[in-house]
Order: C-alpha cells, then sequence, then structure tokens
C-alpha cells in the first residue's frame, strides 16, 4: 500500500452529500481526482516545453494526437478535450 497522509479538506455540503451517494470511499474518490488533476497539470507543462522548443503542434498533430486518445474518428468531449 502506498504511503498516506492524513489531510482536512472543507467542501461545500452539497459535494460531500453527492460523494457519499456515489461512493463508499471518498478519500479514495478524492485522491483518484487529485491524482488525475496533477497528472493534467504536468502533461500541460510538459506539452508547453514542447512547444517553446519545437514550435506549435500542427492541425495534422493534433488530429493524430485525438484519434490515438480518443479511437479514430472520435473527437473528446467536454473538459477532456480541452
Amino acid at each position: 500500500m502506498a504511503d498516506t497522509s492524513r489531510v482536512t479538506i472543507t467542501l461545500p455540503t452539497e459535494q460531500v452529500q453527492a460523494l457519499k451517494k456515489m461512493t463508499d470511499n471518498v478519500s479514495g474518490y478524492v485522491a483518484e481526482a487529485v491524482a488525475r488533476r496533477i497528472r493534467g497539470e504536468l502533461l500541460a507543462e510538459e506539452m508547453h516545453r514542447y512547444q517553446e522548443e519545437y514550435g506549435e503542434f500542427t492541425a495534422e498533430e493534433l488530429a493524430q494526437a485525438r484519434a490515438e486518445i480518443y479511437g479514430q474518428g472520435e473527437r473528446g468531449t467536454g473538459a477532456a478535450a480541452a
């Protein structure tokens, strides 16, 4: 098991109620959400560094990346596509 640390957070009551309806493991759910956010921010930083060194991604490169991530002919929707 990974090392863990106890922290106290404050969330709006409505969010806590919704979380408790979705999962019995609120800590695990929140940990996964935080991990997803960290991965996204690290990826964004790496993409920014790459573009600073090699130039902006072309439309073709972006289309190829989307196809690999979401499957051929599919476009991502929502926040994941941003």
